[in-house]
């Protein structure tokens, strides 16, 4: 099973949502180690005509994708290159291959009109995947990196023992790309950008307890599951005249026969 399965015979003990009153169940105050977020910032921009030169490239394993006669798809089955691509090379598509980025040149500077903020300065480089075929229709991806600059406004906490710090996240993916010569390309590139300025602390939380874990749901055993769940016999359907009222306006069964504006009534139907 997992926190969220219908088998889970005990969904107060997991993660979820609350039913009831939320402060149902608190029974201690804990203290955890976690990254605190003191401020966070998101910028989305459209780059044109960005140069990204690839440092590493790897063939794509069963490549045969592209309209030509070469393209035999007995391609080998390793990533490893077994040559080098054959000019002309032809653009695909390329989007960034991890969230995580590093922030070069950083520079924060605190403003004295505004005692809170501190202007950051820095260079994000973000590794993107781009995706090219040569003129055998051989198919690659070849590792690169955009450079982004960044001058924002943030919030910082005061100096302390233990320090803050600034990470970043991006995500970064192609809307159009040429091929340059000398492995380098050029591409029009639509990039998400989050700046955090970040501390490890320790925080004192309330708790509900520790979180009980409940076995492992196998996949395959869960195609009969909603069909075993089923009752073996079909239940019986038990009538309250005193609930039902028919399209007439009468109030139970025995009543709904002298209607005069239906002719017939069973009980829950008219």
């Amino acid at each position: 099973m997992s926190f969220y399965s219908y088998k889970n015979a005990n969904p107060s003990c997991c993660p979820g949502n609350v039913s009831g009153n939320v402060l149902d169940g608190l029974n201690e105050k804990i203290c955890i180690q976690v990254q605190r977020v003191y401020d966070s910032c998101l910028q989305q921009q459209q780059l044109t005509g960005v140069d990204v030169h690839i440092t590493s490239y790897a063939q794509v394993v069963n490549s045969c994708n592209c309209n030509c006669n070469t393209c035999s798809g007995n391609e080998p089955e390793t990533a490893t290159p077994t040559s080098a691509p054959v000019p002309p090379i032809t653009f695909e598509s390329c989007r960034s291959s991890t969230m995580d980025v590093d922030i070069t040149n950083l520079s924060v500077e605190r403003l004295c009109d505004r005692p809170c903020f501190a202007r950051v300065r820095g260079n994000i480089q973000i590794p993107i995947d781009i995706l090219f075929t040569d003129s055998r229709c051989v198919e690659y991806i070849g590792k690169g990196v955009i450079t982004v600059s960044r001058d924002v406004l943030l919030a910082v906490p005061d100096e302390s023992i233990v320090p803050f710090t600034l990470e970043g996240m991006a995500s970064a993916v192609c809307v159009a790309g040429t091929y340059l010569g000398n492995n380098t390309f050029q591409l029009t590139v639509c990039v998400t950008i989050v700046l955090k300025v970040l501390a490890k602390v320790e925080i004192l939380v309330p708790s509900y307890g520790f979180c009980s874990i409940p076995p492992c749901e196998e996949f395959a055993d869960s195609v009969c599951d909603e069909f075993f769940s089923l009752p073996l016999f079909p239940p019986a359907t038990l009538c309250d005249e005193s609930n039902v009222s028919g399209s007439c306006g009468c109030n139970n069964c025995s009543t709904c026969n002298n209607c005069s504006t239906c002719n017939t009534c069973r009980c829950g139907n008219t």
